[in-house]
């Protein structure tokens, strides 16, 4: 059976305990369940806030494309992605994964394998807003961001 991933794009916080609830609630055949949440860091204490821009449509897009290519891949039972957007303040989520399989190699990979190519390839812009009130600065994508997603690609 073809698993279809729950994938959301939202402002609003998540409830990482319900939506692992929502994928194993009654199941049987869940056997491993991994999640990961990101959050936001302080950057030592010089960060205000995290702001992150999407382009509405195309996020839900490309974050449900990674997430069908996981479950081709994967023998999943169940996958969810939630990514939020807006101001987020230090100690906040900003996203979630959760795979659930049968077999926890399945889910640790699945999610793992997520979590690269949302970093690379997901349409977000990050902006840090410093608590000197020195402004704020676009975040870029670092190189070793690119080096794990690059070890997901067929040698």
């Amino acid at each position: 059976m073809q698993v279809t991933p729950l994938v959301r794009v939202q402002a609003e916080d998540f409830d990482a305990g319900a939506e692992t609830r929502r994928l194993t609630s009654g199941r049987k055949d869940v056997g491993a369940l991994v999640t990961f949440t990101g959050l936001c860091r302080d950057e030592a204490g010089t960060l205000e806030a995290l702001e992150l821009e999407h382009y509405p449509g195309m996020a839900e897009a490309e974050l449900t494309r990674i997430a069908e290519e996981a479950v081709h891949r994967w023998p999943l039972t169940g996958l969810s992605v939630i990514h939020r957007f807006g101001k987020i303040a230090p100690g906040e989520n900003i996203v979630l994964v959760v795979a659930a399989s049968a077999h926890r190699r399945a889910a640790f990979e699945a999610a793992d394998f997520l979590m690269d190519f949302l970093k690379t390839r997901a349409p977000f812009w990050k902006k840090e807003h410093l608590r000197s009130g020195a402004g704020s600065t676009w975040v870029n994508t670092k190189a070793g961001d690119e080096e794990d997603a690059a070890r997901w690609s067929p040698t």
